[in-house]
């Protein structure tokens, strides 16, 4: 046990280096080690006369202070004098011979720690995990802060003075490399700041190492966090990390025989800061004190049950290792990116269109494709690129794009007309090879159909850009219609180019065949209940994301199954119905069981139970909302599309005013997202739930039997 135990690691919320507290979340300076370099703890003030320091004996004058090389006097000195000791210009006096003393403009001075960090001489992090390791080494990881300079695009006239940037690198470092506390705040916190010191940065935005792109903290998703985080957030406090452990260990290792070859490159700052722990000959462990530093003994742990790893493995945020089922989509789109990206500065721009309904892994795919074309930058096979994702859903409105694309970029917010002035001179303008905007520039715009306005502006400015002579850009477009194309002006149409690429809805043996690569080495469900999932999502809409949602439900019932039987005997739940062969696998029951709570929800038993009118109404809206490929439609159009589908099928058409009572109703029971106003006729509406959902609830109607041929 106590063996055991000395094997693991063990982790703190703070710990006491040298009498100063360092604690999770924590600014600090980290001591910049090149080759064989030692960094002193103290700042050694520079020479009066050759603006160095170090190099030699210095002496200090008693009346101004000032540091003076014993070689650099004249005379020069061979010793250090005995008693006081005025300088050669404090000796003068006043006199009309009087030297000129050296300002401070003549020469560049980094002393302070504030401008050795702005002149790339030290470096900087955050701490996000402290922790002791075996050997008694105390360490920490968190990410680093990186000045304009060290960015792919420089220094820009709209950075600040005092403006880091937070990167998404993060990177293990010993204690022994901090030299103290540093302060980044927020730029609202900047400007309120007076009196916290000279070691004071802001911070608006963190700098992607890998796409040298730039994101706002502030905008960033509160998911994104939670799932960086997922991964070790268990392992923390338990203590039994020890394959972490290893991996971190040959990471270090590594970066040892690398050193050399990444010294060329400021991003990666991990190899000095972990030399540090050889290249400083002091130590300062024995003043380290932990607290919080409790681990959960082994024998109370448990390992994961089948269950558990089967709901974790069928979450929609796990990102698998390969999508399965889209091999000859995933060729097209590598073979189109492979052809732009390896252009180069010769690169004239493309455009691709990629289609499909919902869940059929289109983003995915080509989120694939993309991380192994970066795999192939990082070994040199290609040339570098960037990459800007856009989604629409998150936009304010369409024109945000250009605000969203340029902010990106230079990581500079500006409102949209602004920035659609810069976007265009900067898609216009000649680069040379060797300058850093050169590379190529990869654009994908998720929910492309959200970004159409009423003269299209947005749609043919992004599609237009690729089509200049220097524009080095790729966009890729991704929408849930297959014709939006031919829906849009001829002028965006002609621009968007002949490359399209459809993504068909999964048959069951696809979905089949990608829960079971979900749940690879996990024995938690039958053979026939995943078949039996397969199928019925399958024959609904063929959505994977519907799929895995439906098998992690039927694990939950299970486990809630087997929890209510835990009084009774294993026996007399075998002999269950569709439980399985052992009656702790999920089977036929319990998917039985979910689809009856996802496909017999409340909002669909208030679709099947509406009157005849709302049924059409709700059919209308659908009806438009596939022939536009716009989620957004207006009551006007909604109610002329009910009066066609009427007088077609022999129903007797109600006036504007039922249908506008109708649409209320729809609204109050939540069906309908409508928009606030007086104007009733141009009103906004939308569905609040999927549309197979609405099909599937309309096209077994019997009062209503015409519905189902519309909603094939």
């Amino acid at each position: 046990m106590r063996g055991s135990q000395k094997r693991k690691r063990q982790y703190f919320g703070r710990v006491r280096l040298d009498g100063v507290e360092f604690k999770v979340g924590d600014d600090v300076y980290l001591k910049r080690i090149d080759a064989g370099k030692e960094e002193s703890d103290e700042e050694v003030e520079d020479c009066v006369v050759c603006r160095r320091a170090g190099g030699g004996t210095m002496i200090e004058c008693d009346i101004c202070l000032g540091g003076f090389h014993l070689k650099c006097l004249d005379p020069p000195l061979k010793a250090v004098p005995a008693g006081d000791w005025a300088c050669l210009y404090c000796e003068e006096g006043e006199g009309r011979n009087k030297r000129k003393r050296p300002t401070r403009r003549s020469i560049k001075r980094h002393r302070t720690a504030r401008e050795r960090l702005l002149a790339s001489e030290l470096w900087a992090a955050r701490i996000d995990r402290l922790w002791k390791e075996p050997d008694s080494s105390y360490w920490f990881e968190g990410p680093w802060y990186i000045i304009p300079e060290e960015t792919a695009m420089g220094r820009q006239p709209h950075n600040g003075r005092r403006e880091v940037f937070r990167t998404n690198h993060i990177d293990t470092n010993e204690m022994e490399s901090i030299l103290r506390h540093c302060y980044v705040m927020e730029p609202g916190a900047f400007q309120k700041a007076s009196n916290e010191g000279d070691d004071v940065f802001f911070c608006e935005y963190e700098y992607d190492a890998q796409w040298h792109t730039f994101r706002r903290i502030a905008n960033i998703d509160q998911n994104d966090l939670a799932l960086s985080n997922d991964g070790n957030s268990e392992g923390d406090w338990s203590g039994d990390n020890t394959e972490e452990h290893e991996v971190k260990s040959s990471t270090y290792r590594k970066h040892k025989k690398q050193k050399k070859v990444i010294k060329e490159v400021p991003i990666r700052r991990k190899k000095y800061s972990i030399a540090a722990k050889h290249a400083n000959s002091h130590s300062r462990i024995g003043g380290l004190e932990g607290l919080w530093a409790k681990s959960i003994p082994s024998d109370v742990r448990r390992s994961q049950t089948e269950f558990e790893k089967a709901k974790h493995a069928l979450l929609l945020s796990s990102i698998p290792g390969s999508l399965p089922c889209r091999e000859t989509e995933r060729k097209e789109i590598r073979s189109f990116l492979d052809d732009a990206v390896a252009a180069g500065t010769q690169c004239l721009g493309r455009c691709l269109y990629i289609s499909g309904v919902p869940g059929t892994g289109k983003t995915a795919t080509v989120l694939e494709v993309l991380r192994g074309l970066h795999k192939r930058v990082e070994d040199g096979e290609l040339q570098p690129y960037r990459f800007i994702e856009i989604n629409g859903l998150r936009l304010i409105s369409p024109e945000h794009t250009y605000t969203m694309i340029h902010e990106a970029l230079t990581g500079e917010h500006i409102g949209w007309k602004k920035a659609l002035q810069k976007l265009d001179k900067r898609f216009s303008q000649i680069v040379s090879s060797s300058s850093v905007d050169g590379r190529p520039c990869i654009l994908l715009v998720d929910e492309l159909d959200l970004l159409v306005t009423r003269n299209q502006s947005v749609l043919y400015n992004i599609f237009d850009w690729p089509t200049r002579a220097h524009s080095r850009l790729i966009v890729i477009g991704i929408a849930n219609t297959i014709d939006l194309p031919e829906r849009l002006l001829p002028r965006i149409a002609s621009r968007m180019g002949l490359q399209r690429i459809s993504f068909s809805p999964y048959t069951h043996h696809q979905l089949q065949e990608i829960i079971h690569s979900r749940l690879c080495g996990i024995q938690a469900f039958d053979k026939l209940s995943v078949e039996f999932a397969s199928r019925k999502v399958a024959a609904v809409s063929g959505d994977a994301r519907r799929a895995l949602e439906l098998c992690r439900r039927a694990v939950e019932l299970a486990e809630q199954r087997l929890s209510d039987l835990s009084s009774t005997t294993i026996k007399g739940c075998r002999h269950a119905k569709g439980l399985g062969a052992s009656g702790k696998l999920i089977g036929m029951a319990d998917v039985e069981a979910a689809i009856l709570e996802m496909f017999q929800a409340p909002h669909m038993q208030i679709m099947k139970q509406s009157s005849k009118q709302a049924k059409i109404f709700l059919l209308a809206i659908l009806h438009e909302q596939n022939r536009t490929g716009m989620a957004e439609t207006s009551f006007e159009k909604v109610a002329i599309a009910h009066s066609l589908l009427c007088s077609t099928n022999n129903e007797q058409c109600p006036n504007w005013d039922t249908l506008l009572a109708i649409g209320c109703r729809l609204g109050a029971c939540r069906l309908l997202l409508s928009e606030q106003g007086s104007q009733h006729r141009l009103q906004k509406l939308q569905l609040n739930f999927p549309s197979e959902d609405v099909s599937f609830a309309l096209k077994d109607n019997k009062e209503v039997p015409w519905l189902a041929k519309y909603l094939c």
